[in-house]
């Protein structure tokens, strides 16, 4: 093997001024201070059009990531992106987990394709990546027919089983390495169409072991159907679409501990009492909820509740997302987004168009997206106040709503479930390689190279995810922006990023593998 040049990569250490190597000797001394830096554009890279790779170590601890190493234009949409991505809070579900990605852009994207319909679905109420392969949990409510799981393979929805007799799986989440699905009864009268014809209640929790096999880990108390699910501090957290309103903690097992539920004002009512929590996500190592009561969302403080405060007039919260470091929220019936610059204040980050409900919402290669009622549109945030509206995915003609439901990225692309044509599309901005699945915690080695034809993702000297694209060579890559390590457009890297290099050319096999070998910064 030839050994790699010592001039030909620069490199950062964390939070040391941006240095070349020295062909003498291309080693940095390598204290660690602030894990987040920006280097200025013209003391960065100029990376244009070329080949080139990104070689870093990190420790990426337990938390849901966020971005390790970017150089991102979010006006003109140029630039590139190293995340371990995570998507909690999306409606009900838990799509993405700690996903590696790499991706680029150039003021690039796709329309929409149909991806099919799940079997007889009126839904697909969750989506969720396991293993690197893209899973919809479906409402499917006619006589004789139940709420089933179905696997993506290369355009076909494969059957992987129904867990229990519920009209739904409502909620999907990986954690441990395992794929878990909710389900439950939907009342499918709250989307103004007619009543499911089985009647059978839901409210567990099953785990995914293969083919069409399902292991019951127990009923969440006094539920019928389970609402928002997501991992903290190593543990499932559930909650319950419908009222009474209640908030779960899985022990292990069939076990499901109950735990507070906040007390507030019904916002149709004005009575006070316990608030139905459904969309649940991790933000800055916290747990947050939103109410369909009150439209308030809420903070989790150990085992009590903190109230982040009604979001304007609305009444009911549906969809976290985090970008460029805040969490953002979709609502009904204003169709607009906020942002929480801080306990009790939300910024106004506009209206979607004329639709009165942001559902599916999630960052997308550095695009923040969100799904709509009535209309099923998915609109793409342009900045301040403004939206764009990208397309109308379901045009189910005599009906009242239409929703573009919930979201998961997946092989490259945003996938996105409509209501009630129950089909999935999937939508792509410039060009990204996923691996899907759960990086492993510990200390890792990770190369993501770029070249005239593929983008590439390599583990502790590996490759684990290709993404073949003819036409990469046109994409410019020069920005004005900065380059930043340990933070972006997804947010800050809660974990530890060191010896980043930076090399304007493709690193062979043997180059990677004996970069990984060799000890990383401390």
């Amino acid at each position: 093997m030839r050994p790699i040049p010592a001039a030909s990569f620069v490199a950062l250490s964390a939070c040391l001024p941006f240095l070349s190597a020295s062909a003498a000797d291309p080693t940095l001394s390598r204290q660690t201070v602030d894990p987040v830096m920006e280097i200025p554009a013209n003391e960065a890279p100029r990376l244009g059009k070329g080949d080139f790779s990104l070689s870093l170590w990190l420790d990426a601890g337990d938390g849901p990531g966020g971005d390790l190493a970017s150089q991102y234009d979010p006006t003109k949409r140029r630039g590139f992106h190293l995340s371990l991505k995570s998507n909690p809070g999306v409606v009900s579900n838990q799509p993405n987990w700690r996903h590696l990605q790499f991706g680029i852009d150039d003021g690039r994207d796709t329309g929409w394709t149909d991806c099919g319909r799940p079997g007889n679905a009126l839904l697909a109420f969750a989506l969720a990546v396991h293993e690197g392969a893209l899973y919809a949990g479906t409402c499917e409510p006619g006589a004789g027919e139940r709420g089933r799981v179905y696997r993506y393979d290369e355009g076909r929805w494969i059957d992987c089983g129904a867990p229990d007799g519920s009209n739904a799986v409502t909620a999907l989440a990986v954690c441990d390495g395992a794929l878990y699905a909710g389900t439950g009864k939907y009342r499918v009268a709250g989307s103004s169409l007619p009543e499911s014809e089985n009647a059978v209640l839901g409210g567990r929790i099953f785990r995914y072991e293969g083919g069409g096999l399902w292991t019951d880990c127990g009923q969440l108390p006094g539920t019928e159907a389970v609402g928002g699910i997501v991992l903290h501090d190593g543990k499932l957290h559930a909650s319950s679409f419908y009222a009474p309103a209640g908030f779960f903690r899985h022990e292990g097992g069939t076990e499901w501990t109950s735990l507070p539920v906040p007390v507030g004002i019904h916002a149709s009512t004005g009575e006070s009492g316990p608030r139905r929590l459904v969309p649940l996500t991790v933000h800055s190592g916290q747990l947050y909820a939103g109410s369909y009561d009150n439209g308030n969302v809420y903070r989790l403080d150990g085992d009590q509740w903190t109230d982040c405060d009604r979001i304007g007039e609305n009444t009911q919260t549906y969809s976290f997302a985090s970008f460029g470091g805040a969490l953002v929220a979709g609502t009904w019936p204003s169709g607009r987004v906020y942002r929480l610059d801080a306990p009790g204040q939300w910024a106004d980050l506009g209206r979607l168009g004329e639709e009165t409900e942001v559902m599916g919402m999630l960052v997308h290669n550095g695009r923040l997206l969100g799904g709509t009622l009535p209309l099923a549109e998915v609109h793409q945030y342009e900045g301040g106040a403004t939206w764009k509206r990208l397309a109308q995915l379901d045009t189910t003609p005599d009906v009242k709503y239409r929703r573009a439901w919930t979201m998961a990225e997946h092989d490259g692309r945003v996938f996105c479930s409509t209501l009630p044509s129950g089909t999935i599309h999937s939508f792509a901005a410039g060009e990204q390689v996923q691996w899907g699945h759960t990086f492993p915690a510990g200390r890792h080695h990770v190369v993501a190279v770029k070249t005239s034809t593929a983008l590439e993702l390599y583990l502790d000297g590996k490759l684990v995810a290709t993404r073949e694209a003819p036409d990469l060579s046109g994409y410019d890559l020069s920005t004005e922006a900065p380059l930043r390590l340990g933070n972006g457009v997804n947010g800050p890297f809660a974990g530890k990023v060191s010896d980043l290099r930076i090399y304007q050319h493709r690193l062979s096999a043997d180059e990677i593998s004996a970069l990984s070998q060799q000890a990383s910064a401390q």
